[in-house]
């Protein structure tokens, strides 16, 4: 964990890591890049054990940037906690992954765990993954941070099909958002 942050409360340390995330992702189109980003930010902040993202590729979970042990390279829909939080297309908090139906025990250390999709255009396209050696670990706290991360991804993830041009950063100002809203509004009515 980083030293700064053991002294704050869980909601503390989440909001003093969402705008690190959020400036680490602005401007930057690519999801790989920003995922490994955000791992990197969590799990320094919370000393998880694993933290990280599947990407669906297909029918299945793919391995994405992760910190952590090594993981599962492939998780199909609806297989444990990331295919169920796939599947349900919502944020699955598991206390005790040993009493979770089909959990996919990919390290043995792994006790709770927390998955959130990322969604896009009302399609899973990613999972958040998340585990704890400790029992319980994870609450709405959690939940609520996370998926405001997740949001914060989806910003940057809707301009990676943008032609990269220079005036694409801009894009990515609440200005310049609504002003993409509005020409693609336009654009859209010819």
């Amino acid at each position: 964990m980083h030293p700064n942050l053991n002294r704050m409360t869980k909601a503390e340390t989440y909001q003093s890591i969402l705008p690190q995330i959020e400036s680490l992702v602005a401007g930057e189109t690519d999801m790989i890049a920003n995922m490994a980003n955000v791992a990197a930010v969590l799990h320094d902040a919370f000393g998880f054990w694993w933290t990280g993202f599947y990407r669906v590729i297909g029918k299945e979970l793919v391995l994405g940037p992760f910190q952590g042990p090594i993981a599962c390279t492939r998780i199909p829909f609806g297989k444990g906690v990331c295919g169920a939080a796939w599947q349900r297309a919502e944020t699955v908090i598991v206390p005790n992954v040993h009493e979770f139906a089909g959990h996919i025990a990919c390290s043995s250390a792994s006790n709770s765990e927390i998955v959130v999709p990322i969604i896009r255009n009302k399609q899973v396209i990613a999972v958040l993954d998340i585990d704890s050696t400790e029992y319980n670990t994870f609450d709405t706290i959690d939940k609520e941070y996370l998926e405001q991360i997740a949001k914060v991804l989806l910003i940057d993830l809707a301009f990676s099909a943008v032609p990269n041009k220079p005036e694409q950063a801009y894009l990515l100002t609440a200005k310049g958002l609504a002003l993409y809203a509005q020409l693609t509004e336009q654009n859209c009515a010819k």
